[in-house]
């Protein structure tokens, strides 16, 4: 398989039009590739990182990728998804997202060989007569072809002309940068495709739509901070690991394809393996883990990480370093007091339900009371589910 036919591999959702963009590859012609930027939020975990490998392919290949940051959409909210109005930000909080996430763009793609593009370049000097010549572009029957703008009109929740303005800018974006292709995930499909209108109204060429699919959460819902089931990319290699351990089992075959870099003759094999059950999933989710942790992190973290996760979980044994937590007056506590002071629990509602679900132990044994003083020891192992550990020593 060739380098361009690699592109369209097994992370590839839909290409809008594929014959198209292959033969625009094939020509040497240099593309354009565009990515949106959503700095609402700092982190980028695995999931975006399907999309931004995939741009280091094309990158690769010699094409120009331009990143976005959408500093105007963001403070209106993409609807893409969402069944209600989000917060607007502050265009400093938007600065500061913006930052953090180029940081970690760069861990996968090639930040020398990409050209960062600011939406108010073109926005700020927006006038009236140019936002109505925008608008006159796309009719309302298009935007409820939107299906998250057409449910809440149909539920009669709040949806307004803002918000309905957002796939028109981000179209927009792409007329700015004179885009070839523009990537993003199967939920920004109808953004995308806005883009390729717009650009096709005005005598452009229209944008290829290059789409991946969307990984769920390690608990299977959709992969989101709020939900606490993401894998990020600043995780350190431990935590990597372990959650990529913590999927179930039927989860196994959609992040073996998507997000590791395990050959496809290999994947057969596993695949079938698993299908004719000559293999333990939990061998395959370890393969699966050390792969992760070894795309961000290298082969050496990852072996270290195995090996922590074995001892820990397999073994029953105690991580090989502690945090350690200086306990205050050395005097005795509430256990309640204990967990949020030490930081293993956000608050004191939080603190008690971990208790109440059976998830807080000292020195492996389950606490079951919240209302329980620890008499403080040396040495002393506080664990919050599988993965938090303090250890209680005296003040200096």
């Amino acid at each position: 398989m060739d380098a361009i036919a690699r592109i369209f591999d097994r992370t590839v959702a839909e290409v809008i039009v594929r014959e198209e963009l292959e033969e625009k590859l094939r020509s040497g012609r240099r593309l354009r590739l565009k990515l949106g930027l959503d700095p609402s939020k700092p982190n980028l975990h695995i999931g975006h990182a399907i999309v931004l490998r995939k741009l280091r392919q094309f990158q690769e290949l010699g094409h120009q990728v331009v990143l976005i940051v959408g500093d105007w959409t963001a403070q209106i909210g993409d609807p893409s998804g969402r069944d209600e109005t989000r917060t607007m930000l502050s265009a400093e909080e938007v600065r500061r997202n913006a930052e953090t996430y180029m940081q970690q763009f760069s861990i996968v793609v090639d930040r020398a060989r990409t050209e960062v593009r600011w939406q108010s370049e073109w926005f700020g000097k927006f006038t009236l007569a140019d936002v109505f010549n925008l608008a006159s572009r796309f009719t309302l029957a298009q935007m409820m072809a939107h299906e998250t703008f057409r449910q809440r009109w149909e539920q009669g929740r709040a949806l307004t002309m803002m918000e309905l303005m957002y796939p028109l800018l981000q179209a927009y974006d792409s007329v700015a940068i004179q885009a070839d292709v523009e990537f993003g995930g199967t939920d920004q499909k109808f953004n995308i495709l806005a883009g390729r209108e717009l650009q096709a109204s005005l005598g452009l060429p229209p944008q290829d739509v290059f789409l991946v699919p969307l990984l769920p959460g390690t608990d299977g819902r959709k992969m989101s901070k709020s939900f606490g089931n993401t894998i990020d990319l600043t995780d350190s290699p431990d935590q990597m690991y372990g959650k990529a351990m913590s999927i179930s089992d039927d989860m196994l075959d959609q992040y073996l394809t998507l997000v590791s870099e395990i050959p496809d003759d290999e994947l057969a094999e596993i695949r079938r393996a698993l299908a004719e059950g000559t293999v333990n999933p939990r061998d395959v989710k370890m393969r699966l883990a050390r792969d992760i942790v070894r795309q961000f992190h290298g082969a050496e973290a990852a072996r270290k990480a195995e090996e922590e996760f074995i001892r820990i979980f397999q073994r029953r044994e105690l991580p090989s370093q502690i945090p350690i937590y200086e306990l205050p007056n050395w005097s005795p506590i509430g256990i309640v007091d204990l967990l949020r002071n030490a930081g293993l629990a956000g608050s004191a509602s939080v603190a008690r339900r971990l208790i109440e679900q059976g998830g807080v132990r000292i020195d492996d044994e389950k606490v079951e009371d919240i209302s329980l003083v620890v008499e403080p020891k040396e040495g002393m192992v506080i664990r919050v589910g599988k993965r938090k550990f303090v250890q209680l020593v005296r003040p200096k």
